[in-house]
């Protein structure tokens, strides 16, 4: 395959990811998004860092974000959302904080490609789906040429983009220049 036939089969790959999802979806997660001013994040690999750019925007909007991994990150508890992606729906040591968050109290939104996985079924409170290819995901989703999870970490960080963006457009007063003003100033 040559450059043109990689990037319109993975712009294929995206078209059939987006008219397979259920945009409801973002609406839910918009809603639950509005509803806590203190939310934690956590994902691991590729998708971890999709998570991680999506908690990044979160606060440039004003939100109290927490990365699960830092240490400055301070307890979990009854009034605070974590958001974890799980593209399999079943990661260890993800499925073991997520497990503990919910303990504590914490309202548990899992975002992934494989709804069956054990997290997304048994531990969440609720899910988002992405249709696309996970590695290790068993669930019926857009199959990619891309390697292992590629596709849903694309979608991911798209589809976290327009959660953002569906945030700015129904938050009075908020605008992308006001977000600009959270960025870091110490480059």
């Amino acid at each position: 395959m040559n450059y043109h036939d990689k990037y319109a089969a993975m712009l294929q790959e995206y078209r059939q990811v987006f008219e397979t999802f259920d945009p409801s979806q973002i609406d839910d997660l918009v809603k639950i998004i509005k509803k806590y001013n203190r939310i934690f994040c956590i994902g691991v690999g590729r998708e971890g860092m999709m998570t991680r750019a999506f908690a990044m925007r979160l606060m440039h909007m004003g939100k109290e974000v927490h990365w699960i991994w830092d240490d400055t990150t301070p307890h979990i508890g009854p009034g605070d959302l974590l958001i974890a992606t799980l593209g399999d729906g079943q990661i260890g040591h993800i499925n073991y904080v997520c497990q503990k968050a919910k303990e504590a109290g914490a309202f548990i939104y899992v975002v992934t490609g494989s709804p069956s996985g054990y997290t997304a079924k048994e531990v969440a409170d609720q899910v988002l789906f992405i249709p696309a290819c996970v590695y290790r995901g068993t669930d019926k989703v857009v199959p990619s040429f891309q390697p292992m999870g590629n596709l849903f970490e694309q979608c991911l960080l798209m589809i976290f983009d327009i959660i953002v963006m569906t945030l700015v457009e129904e938050t009075p007063g908020l605008t992308f220049e006001k977000m600009a003003a959270r960025h870091r100033n110490i480059e």
